[in-house]
């Protein structure tokens, strides 16, 4: 069984050789480690550093593409490479590698596709009261719409995935992979794990999103276009309806006017809110049924890319 851990990176020229070797040489059920570096356009010694680590891969992206381009680029990359197990940790010594044997030890022993390490961030000191609660509420959030109850953190980057989860998952946000590749989990019944862990004391600021605020906006943004995509009944039936019984309020107001008061048009402007809101209501349901049907020609084409991936896979 072969493990690929891949490290995307930008200018982390401080931190990168700690990184490198505080990865397991050996772990029990593995029968190669191998390491891929994923440059995303550093400036600085990042790569050099690495070479001279005698790192197993390298790829180099032409400029800045972003997290989630990276990810998609290093899981493909693993599976050209017959790794049965990809893990992926940050370049910035967040995640301390010690803890890579027991990320993968349930996909290992099969019961598990997808391991998540729990930062466990209620109790780590350098985040503020207010970081912790959002942390906390987005990932009850996400649990309550993807109804994957195992999940403890959400948007952990310390993962491993196996080899069938590498052929189920497409990245489809350029931000960030997490949630998106947790809300496809969901959706294709990979069976998902977590595991808790200790972070490291942050050796700098997030070069992912400038502050806390920037990261809920396209976290969010980004997890209901991929809610939106992946679960479309759920998202705007459950929307429809909202609209459509807080529509239906101003429409009993006016029917309570008009039959019981016998002067309903003086609530004439109840029954032109209310109607708009219903109309918006079965649009949205309308918009469900249509993703619906979307999604099962989508399932279809998932199936050709698994093939292709596995036939591009077996040809390298």
């Amino acid at each position: 069984m072969k493990l690929i851990v891949q490290i995307p990176c930008l200018n982390e020229e401080e931190t990168i050789a700690k990184v490198i070797n505080q990865i397991p040489k050996q772990i029990g059920g593995i029968d190669k480690i191998e390491v891929l570096i994923i440059d995303d356009g550093s400036d600085d010694r990042t790569v050099e550093i690495a070479k001279s680590l005698a790192v197993d891969h390298i790829i180099q992206n032409v400029g800045n593409k972003g997290l989630g381009i990276s990810f998609e680029k290093g899981m493909q990359y693993a599976l050209d490479h017959d790794a049965d197990i990809l893990v992926n940790t940050d370049g910035d010594d967040q995640y301390p590698g010690k803890f890579i044997t027991q990320l993968v030890k349930p996909i290992i022993n099969n019961k598990a596709d997808i391991v998540i390490g729990d930062r466990q961030t209620n109790q780590v000191k350098h985040f503020s009261k207010l970081k912790r609660l959002f942390q906390w509420l987005g990932t009850k959030l996400i649990i309550f719409l993807s109804g994957e109850k195992k999940l403890k953190d959400a948007v952990s980057g310390f993962r491993a995935y196996s080899r069938e989860a590498m052929l189920e998952i497409n990245i489809t946000e350029k931000f960030s992979y997490t949630l998106d590749s947790t809300i496809q989990a969901s959706d294709k019944r990979l069976k998902l794990e977590s595991i808790p862990f200790e972070i490291n004391p942050p050796t700098r600021p997030s070069r992912l999103f400038s502050n806390m605020w920037v990261h809920i906006r396209k976290s969010g943004f980004g997890a209901l276009r991929t809610f939106a995509f992946y679960k479309p009944v759920k998202v705007f039936i459950g929307l429809g309806t909202v609209f459509f019984l807080i529509g239906m309020i101003p429409i009993i107001r006016f029917l309570f006017d008009y039959f019981f008061t016998r002067n309903g048009s003086g609530k004439i402007q109840s029954l032109i809110i209310g109607s708009t809101l219903i109309s918006v209501a079965f649009n949205l349901f309308a918009l469900g049924i249509i993703g619906d049907l979307l999604g099962r020609n989508r399932k279809l084409i998932e199936k050709i890319l698994i093939k292709q991936k596995d036939n591009r896979q077996k040809e390298s």
